[in-house]
């Protein structure tokens, strides 16, 4: 494929990660508030007072933390910054578990990636850069 070609490719992958991160945070946020608000009915019980503790914590806190990743690495492909292509490589890998959507991204965006002409194109950014 042709340099211009693979810009493009790159490019929809950036905004694909910068539009998932941010629907990903929205989320997070969503997720923190509506567990500590199931955690309102069960207030007596215990043990499941302490798990949904737990999940409205470390849920909210790993779906940010995600998507934090995904929304930087997105803004970093956009300006073709070498570093932004292997912190999206391993957000991608780890997205593919997240099926059906996850998957879909991520074989995307590691197709766009690995190929040749995008590494290409980022060891020339990198080469300018220096």
């Amino acid at each position: 494929m042709e340099d211009s070609k693979m810009k493009k490719h790159v490019t929809v992958v950036g905004a694909i990660h910068i539009g998932f991160g941010l629907l990903g945070l929205i989320g997070a946020v969503a997720v923190f508030f509506a567990l500590n608000f199931a955690r309102g009915f069960v207030e007596g019980e215990e043990v499941p007072n302490m798990v949904l503790k737990f999940l409205s914590l470390s849920l909210p806190l790993l779906i940010g933390f995600m998507s934090t990743l995904g929304l930087v690495g997105g803004i970093g492909l956009l300006s073709h910054l070498p570093w932004a292509r292997y912190l999206v490589i391993v957000v991608a890998a780890l997205g593919c578990l997240n099926i059906p959507i996850g998957t879909l991204k991520g074989v995307y965006s590691l197709w766009v990636l690995l190929q040749d002409d995008t590494v290409k194109i980022f060891e020339k950014k990198q080469e300018i850069t220096q």
